[in-house]
């Protein structure tokens, strides 16, 4: 009987430890299974960066050829006062360019003169223009100008046309190539700082556009948001969890926000579409229905994260407002608020970065329209930074494609800085009891 007991005994506890060795396998399995998971996330976000800046980081460098250039009155075509501004706008700049083109490299024939010509952008003449107006005392001199090159010349400096495609592949022929080796053995070509990718608006030409234009249309954008949705976010959050009362229209209310956090971002855009533009009759493509478009979307997220935020603050420091006779309202605005608004901040910060992420809401409300100029106001057209992202996608130019990139990267460093600003703000800010 004993030997069956301890027979008994030994079985149970081999069981016991097959059954512990099955948990631990699992543990380590499960462990595998989320720092695989966790290390290929990371791995396609490491693809993706690189991929982005690879593509984008030229978008910051352009390249200019050295001109020979004759500033003389008869080659500038000017009939009258040199230094009046009329009579300057009016001169030939372009026809001067060419001609110092022509001088450099010999052409036959006018297909050979266009495919010179291309060399040189068509921002070039204007740059001249305004260095003339800035400083008469050119005109009638020969000065050496670094000239901005035209985007195809651009793309070969840089590398993104290669040489070693056929050339009915590419749009930088042969004769072409060596024409810029012969400018390139001169020294006559270099890369700068490509300054009017940040200064400049929209173009159609890719070494002339920018995204100046499109970040101050997210400026207003997310100000007129901003503007909106933090005040009405906080005090809403404010009655729900302080003066609400606890009944089934209040529940409904809480759940109807919860929802709206997981609607669609598009159908902000067509209610949008419907209510600002078609009944109130607002100005398409301006920048404060684009605010007003995303304090819609924007207001359940800093409702939740404001909600949260009160919620944390002790009941303590309730009790111990009214204990000394404050009023709910005074309980609330002097002391609940005050902590639970780093919280708030940092819902609203995040709420804002997801806001200038957004493209979809704005395309409905006419915000993917060719905006040239740099808005003045919110009532101005204008477009937003992932808007113009979306827009540059679509051209199939070896320039918008690293304009694209180089956009993202700008974007990306901004949601980073936003989101920087939500973690040191809640780090500095926060108080724990």
């Amino acid at each position: 009987m004993t030997d069956k007991l301890l027979k008994l005994a030994e079985t149970k506890r081999e069981r016991v430890k097959a059954g512990v060795a099955r948990r631990r396998a699992k543990e380590k399995r499960f462990r595998f299974y989320g720092i695989a998971s966790i290390s290929m996330a990371f791995a396609f976000l490491i693809v993706l960066m690189t991929t982005i800046f690879s593509e984008g980081y030229t978008a910051f460098f352009t390249t200019e050829i050295e001109l020979q250039v004759d500033l003389s009155p008869e080659a500038l075509g000017i009939d009258g006062d040199e230094t009046d501004p009329k009579v300057l706008m009016g001169a030939s700049f372009r026809k001067v360019l060419r001609q110092s083109l022509r001088e450099e490299i010999a052409v036959d024939g006018r297909k050979q003169r266009r495919a010179l010509y291309s060399f040189i952008s068509n921002g070039a003449e204007y740059d001249l223009r305004d260095k003339v107006m800035a400083d008469p005392s050119l005109i009638g001199q020969t000065i050496t100008y670094w000239a901005q090159a035209g985007d195809n010349f651009n793309q070969y400096n840089k590398g993104n046309i290669k040489a070693s495609t056929p050339e009915d592949g590419r749009q930088f022929k042969n004769l072409q190539i060596e024409w810029y080796d012969e400018l390139k053995k001169e020294d006559r070509v270099r890369t700068v700082f490509n300054t009017k990718f940040f200064t400049n608006g929209d173009s159609r030409d890719p070494e002339l556009a920018g995204i100046w234009g499109a970040t101050v249309g997210s400026f207003y954008t997310l100000l007129v948001t901003l503007v909106l949705s933090f005040p009405i976010g906080v005090a809403a959050a404010i009655y729900l969890e302080e003066f609400a009362p606890r009944n089934r229209a209040t529940e409904l209310i809480e759940i109807n926000i919860n929802n709206l956090a997981a609607v669609p971002s598009i159908v902000f855009g067509l209610l949008g579409l419907a209510v600002f533009l078609n009944v109130a009759d607002l100005p398409r493509s301006a920048p404060v229905v684009g605010g007003l478009v995303l304090t819609l979307m924007t207001l359940p997220t800093i409702i939740i994260s404001s909600r949260a935020a009160i919620k944390a603050v002790p009941p303590s420091v309730r009790d111990a407002a009214l204990g000394v006779g404050a009023s709910k309202m005074q309980m609330v605005l002097h002391h609940v608020l005050p902590l639970a608004m780093p919280g708030m901040l940092t819902g609203t910060i995040i709420g804002m970065a997801q806001a200038l992420g957004e493209t979809a809401p704005l395309l409905m409300i006419g915000m993917v329209a060719f905006i040239v100029d740099v808005p003045s106001g919110p009532l101005d057209a204008a477009t937003a930074l992932p808007v113009q992202i979306y827009l540059w996608a679509e051209n199939p130019e070896k320039g918008f494609v690293e304009n694209t990139s180089g956009a993202i990267m700008v974007l990306l460093a901004f949601l980073a800085l936003m989101n920087a600003c939500a973690v040191i703000m809640r780090k500095r800010l926060e108080r724990r009891w």
